[in-house]
This record gives C-alpha cells, structure tokens and sequence, in this order.
C-alpha cells in the first residue's frame, strides 16, 4: 500500500500540530493493539486538516494502522525467514531511491514524492 499526496499532507499537517502538542498519539492494547490521535479534536483541528474529525481519524487509521504498521509486518515475515543480514543492504537501497526521488522532485519542481490519487483533484 504506498501513500498519497493527501496522506503525504496529513502527515505533515500531524506533525506540526504534535510538535504543538495540540495532538498526540497513544498506544491503546484492547481489543487489537492499534494506535490512536488523543487530545483536542476541535475546530482548529478541522481547520487545520480541513476534513470533519471523522475524516482525520479516518487518515490517520489509514496512515499509521494500516500504511505504517504493515510495512513493518513484512519488515518482521522477511526477517523471520532470512534473519536480518539484509536490513543494511535494503536501508541502503531505501535511501538511494529516497535521493534519487528527492532529486528528480527538484529537477521537475514537484514538493512530494508520493504518487496522486485518480486523474482528478480530491
């Protein structure tokens, strides 16, 4: 699953208002170890992401129970068969093609490098 513009914003947008500390995320273990956004949720927050709270709750499931935590589930069934002798080469390989990415963006203009959602704008 790869993220979007709009995730790309999301995050972003999330991580200003944690270093804020107007958001913050928990740990919550029941039913399902998951994570959640804790703390005001009220109208700058809308503001802030311009989407209802439900739609922020809704991103960052997305985001970080879904995107994030998977990329780490394979991260653990890959290591579990071949150890973690690959973890450098494959951190290695990640980061060249973060640069390679970092630099074509410069080239073209373009601020993110996550692929857009459909041919229209969301």
């Amino acid at each position: 699953m790869k993220l979007t513009q709009k995730d790309a914003e999301f995050v972003a947008r999330l991580g200003r208002l944690m270093d804020e500390k107007d958001l913050s995320v928990e740990l919550r273990r029941r039913p399902v170890a998951h994570m959640v956004l804790r703390r005001n949720y009220g109208a700058k927050i809308a503001a802030v992401f311009g989407v209802t709270r439900q739609g922020v709750r809704w991103r960052f499931n997305r985001v970080f129970n879904e995107v994030y935590v998977q990329a780490y589930c394979t991260i653990a069934w890959i290591e579990s068969r071949f150890g973690t002798e690959l973890r450098q080469m494959a951190l290695e390989v990640a980061r060249d093609r973060a640069e390679m990415r970092r630099r074509a963006l410069e080239a073209t203009g373009q601020a993110a490098g996550v692929r857009g959602v459909g041919k229209h704008e969301d």
